[in-house]
């Protein structure tokens, strides 16, 4: 490609939060070398790492741009402050766990300049050790349910698909997964980034929310395919993961559900997670059930912060409409995946009736 060409395209920037990730790095920062993209800048955020994540780079890779977090912001906070010094058209917000594609990024940029309301995508994402199965965390692009439960086209709680190619279609989803996420960098500052109060989990779907609710749209675009590890910080089964789940669900759904959804849909999410606490004191699961009690409790102590920020986003989204809200669109199923899945015995995303 001819040099005056590139400049007329838009600046890429691949970014990777990392945190002791110096094995991870060591593993995949060579597919993300080999990105086909130009022009692309490769960063590798370090969020305090204590083990040798910073003298492998300076080894084995100066020409990426390090920046130094002085501690462990987490994964919301530390994007946050990592980009603050990165400039850009876009952010490509890759995981450390993640391989990525020669080709990915052409596909994401086209779709991303095909309209201006487009805040964000996510590629196809699998998993890194069955390249032809959906991976938990993004799958085929992700909704949420009445009750604020996500879930994926290609992935429904803890149930994978294979990829069998039935999901060939670019569409409007609810959000796009924290793990390859490629967003317009001006609206991720716009909107102040992440909430850092989550520190990890579920902040990406927030983020998403607030652009809908202000009309922008997110996307799932199939021409690009990444590879995903997942629990590359914190595994699956890990109590603190659990709590963080938890408790920034509620965070999210009481800062976003209109007023009407408020009073009747958040004290049946209350609900829920009381069957789940007492399912999991049946079943003995201590640590399970003490991650669902102190995200309950410390949602409670934090009400009166969820109060100012639920005024402030509404005052966020009036400054910043483009159109007519979007939450009620792509991406959001009118029906409770919980009954779907647990009562209806609908496995699948293909099983699911109404989605849209």
């Amino acid at each position: 490609m001819q040099s005056e060409d590139i400049l007329r395209r838009p600046l890429v920037a691949v970014v990777i939060l990392s945190w002791n990730g110096r094995a991870f790095l060591e593993q995949y920062l060579p597919s993300v070398v080999r990105l086909q993209y130009q022009p692309l800048d490769i960063y590798v955020a370090d969020n305090a790492s204590d083990d040798d994540t910073i003298s492998f780079l300076q080894q084995h890779y100066p020409q990426i741009h390090i920046i130094r977090i002085p501690k462990n912001e987490g994964f919301a906070k530390g994007y946050n402050v990592a980009l603050r010094s990165v400039v850009a058209d876009y952010y490509f917000l890759v995981n450390q766990d993640v391989e990525v594609t020669p080709d990915c990024i052409e596909p994401l940029v086209e779709m991303m300049q095909s309209s201006d309301v487009i805040a964000a995508c996510q590629p196809k994402i699998l998993a890194a050790w069955d390249h032809n199965r959906f991976e938990h965390a993004g799958a085929a692009g992700g909704y949420l349910d009445m009750f604020g439960y996500p879930f994926c086209r290609g992935r429904i709680f803890n149930v994978e698909e294979q990829d069998t190619g039935q999901y060939p279609d670019a569409r409007e989803i609810f959000w796009a997964s924290g793990a390859a996420m490629f967003v317009r960098a001006d609206l991720f500052k716009r909107f102040k980034g992440f909430d850092g109060d989550f520190f990890a989990h579920m902040e990406e779907i927030d983020l998403c929310w607030r652009w809908k609710r202000a009309g922008y749209r997110i996307m799932y675009q199939p021409a690009s395919t990444v590879y995903h590890v997942g629990g590359g910080s914190l595994p699956k089964e890990n109590p603190y993961k659990m709590y963080l789940n938890f408790r920034n669900s509620l965070y999210m759904l009481f800062k976003n559900y209109e007023s009407y959804e408020l009073v009747w849909k958040f004290p049946v999410r209350i609900l829920l997670d009381n069957v789940a606490f007492l399912h999991a004191v049946v079943k003995g699961r201590w640590k399970e059930a003490g991650a669902i009690f102190r995200a309950d409790w410390h949602f409670a102590l934090a009400l009166p912060l969820q109060f100012k920020k639920r005024f402030d986003n509404w005052k966020q989204f009036h400054r910043n409409r483009v159109a007519a809200t979007r939450v009620k669109q792509g991406g959001y199923y009118r029906r409770s995946i919980i009954w779907q899945f647990f009562i209806r015995g609908r496995k699948t995303f293909t099983a699911l009736q109404s989605i849209e």
